[in-house]
């Protein structure tokens, strides 16, 4: 049995990702998002794709303002008594030129892709065991060497350090043996992506994202600590 938390459900990867990790009967899911509607959509989809699989309690919450101590930690517990897996998926992207990028703009893509995921992270370690994984959906756009593109400065410096976090956090809580690694995602079709490459197909569709996401989750720490993963077929 794994008890998961995963942020960014509402759509693209993280939606798919809920639907591969409900179909096995093992396992149970708090899925958060900020949108009450599209959490709905999640949990009739999930109910009929895996009417026998396992539990899945949708929340709508936000990273950066809603409130962790008084409302989103109690809400795990009440649900589970430990937290196996925490997945941070949520995040946000701004395509414009470096120039024209302002620094609130740069201060909301740092907050949704990066200091959401700290707090997200400090209220949930408590919550988990010896053994916990935990991943951070990171992006090829922050991983150190590869190619980069005009108006996603203030998304990959974010992504970047979503990833340095992670190698961080991996020797910070060794002693309670519980892993971190970092997903350097590669296109794939989503809402997303979409808005940053508007002329462009991308390389994997959401779904098989999401499953590889799902599966990392759960078998990846048996084989990574500490790692920065490229997952990619394409460029970007």
């Amino acid at each position: 049995m794994a008890n998961i938390i995963i942020t960014g459900a509402s759509s693209g990867i993280g939606f798919e990702a809920v639907l591969d990790l409900t179909s096995k009967k093992e396992n149970n899911v708090i899925a958060l998002a900020r949108s009450a509607d599209k959490l709905r959509k999640l949990h009739e989809l999930s109910s009929s794709l895996n009417p026998d699989g396992g539990k899945l309690y949708p929340a709508q919450f936000d990273i950066v303002y809603d409130d962790y101590t008084n409302s989103l930690v109690p809400f795990i517990q009440s649900k589970f008594e430990k937290v196996d897996i925490l997945i941070n998926n949520a995040g946000t992207i701004i395509n414009k030129p470096f120039m024209d990028t302002s620094l609130e703009d740069f201060a909301t893509t740092l907050q949704s892709n990066l200091l959401g995921h700290i707090n997200m992270i400090q209220h949930v370690v408590p919550l988990m065991k010896d053994g916990g994984h935990i991943i951070n959906v990171g992006s090829m756009g922050g991983f150190q060497g590869s190619s980069k593109f005009s108006g996603l400065s203030a998304y990959s410096t974010s992504k970047g350090a979503l990833a340095t976090l992670s190698e961080c956090l991996a020797e910070e809580l060794k002693e309670q043996n519980i892993k971190v690694n970092c997903l350097a995602l590669g296109s794939s079709q989503t809402e997303m992506f979409e808005n940053a490459f508007p002329d462009l197909q991308a390389g994997t569709l959401a779904f098989e994202m999401g499953r590889y996401l799902a599966d990392f989750a759960q078998n990846g720490h048996k084989y990574y600590n500490g790692k920065v993963l490229p997952v990619a077929n394409t460029t970007p």
